[in-house]
């Protein structure tokens, strides 16, 4: 985060990071003009210095790892107006490495993120990011975002049931408004709501913003009374509704 704050002033554009817990070595992907530049944004950022920079096309990476633009590129925007905005978070996902070790917890973390993304090309979301927990996304409709928020929760209750493996469970939040766009990632306070709402949820439980109640009025999907919250960041109490998806 410190790095995509300083990047612009170099030219520079970080593209994703990962870690290599075996070689305990931490890697990251930049688009960057020279090696130089890719590295004066982490001097300046938070002054840890890569061992070794290795030059790579980009379409090779692309045949290992997939599309590296970001979403505003790729045919849908995440942003640009209204959006519903959805995060997922993993419940205890730091416990749950301690208890079936990392190869276990990656796996499941992988099938967190299969059944969000199927979810996302069901009811039309896109995903923004991945929070290293969960998954940041956004939607042109409420309803959508309700309703693909649903889908993860049934697909994960399924598993739970019927799978012999760990499990994971996962709270939701969804808050609805204008974002503010800025390199391919959203800002303000309608993402900030969605984030609080998500960490102040449940583990298995859905909570929207009273905006997102209020505009899925009269839609039959299955919300709850609202009630009032404190979230933290946010001086008055909150309005927000659970969603009874079972």
């Amino acid at each position: 985060m410190k790095d995509v704050e300083v990047q612009e002033r170099y030219g520079v554009r970080y593209l994703t990071y990962w870690f290599d817990y075996e070689r305990r070595s931490a890697f990251c992907l930049v688009d960057a003009p020279s090696p130089e530049r890719a590295q004066q944004v982490h001097m300046e950022a938070h002054g840890f210095i890569a061992g070794a920079v290795i030059p790579v096309e980009k379409d090779v990476v692309e045949l290992f790892m997939g599309r590296l633009d970001d979403p505003t590129t790729s045919g849908r925007r995440p942003g640009g107006g209204f959006r519903a905005i959805m995060f997922t978070d993993i419940e205890g996902s730091t416990d749950l490495t301690q208890r079936v070790g990392d190869e276990a917890a990656f796996r499941l973390l992988r099938e967190h993120d299969g059944i969000v993304g199927a979810a996302l090309d069901g009811h039309r979301g896109t995903e923004v990011k991945h929070t290293g927990d969960g998954i940041m996304a956004s939607f042109e409709s409420v309803i959508d975002a309700i309703r693909a928020a649903i889908a993860v929760q049934r697909a994960l209750l399924d598993r739970e049931e019927t799978g012999d493996e760990p499990f994971v469970r996962v709270r939701i939040g969804i808050s609805a408004g204008e974002p503010v766009e800025h390199g391919g990632d959203l800002f303000g306070s309608t993402v900030n709501l969605a984030a609080r709402l998500c960490a102040h949820a449940d583990a298995g439980h859905i909570l929207v913003s009273n905006a997102v109640r209020e505009l899925a009025l009269g839609k039959q999907l299955p919300l709850r009374e609202p009630h009032t919250v404190a979230l933290k960041g946010f001086h008055e109490p909150q309005v927000c509704a659970e969603v009874a998806w079972r």
